[in-house]
């Protein structure tokens, strides 16, 4: 497996990951739409996809994960992590848990403050997430809202991501 930075010719690709893991997802009520390709769409036009990262196997892009910027209370250089798809068929075999800790990495070497995210505790827990009293995203279980520092306290506030993940 290798994971690589995006390059200008991976736009579609990364988007159909997208599209495709979330396509009949629990996450989303029966027939919906998956609408995560379109927030990666949205952020990389809005100038905002800060990391944007393929897992790949035997040549073949199997994953893909996003960094973006977001407010966080008070605090400084916080990033959003997702969304992050793995093709299906190729999960639980480690390429979502590579493309996180490789997502962590970079937002370390860019200086980040820590990273935060709307996600399964029990899964994103193995890589130090963890919920923080007083972090909140609106509308979300406060035990799903997670946060992971890098440089200094854990944030305390409401989580305001890009206009992108307003994309219906």
């Amino acid at each position: 497996m290798r994971i690589r930075q995006e390059t200008l010719d991976d736009a579609l690709l990364v988007e159909a990951i997208e599209y495709a893991a979330f396509k009949n997802h629990p996450l989303h009520a029966p027939g919906a739409e998956p609408t995560e390709h379109r927030i990666v769409h949205a952020l990389r036009e809005g100038g905002a996809l800060s990391v944007s990262l393929l897992a790949e196997a035997d040549g073949q892009a199997l994953g893909h994960i996003a960094l973006s910027p977001a407010g966080v209370g008070d605090a400084g250089n916080w990033l959003l992590l997702g969304p992050v798809g793995v093709l299906p068929g190729h999960r639980g075999r480690g390429l979502g848990s590579a493309l996180v800790r490789a997502a962590v990495d970079r937002a370390r070497a860019r200086g980040a403050e820590g990273v935060v995210l709307v996600g399964d505790p029990g899964f994103y827990g193995r890589f130090g997430f963890a919920a923080v009293p007083g972090l909140t995203w609106p509308g979300v279980p406060d035990r799903y809202v997670l946060a992971l520092p890098l440089a200094g306290p854990a944030p305390q506030g409401v989580i305001t991501p890009h206009s992108a993940f307003r994309t219906a």
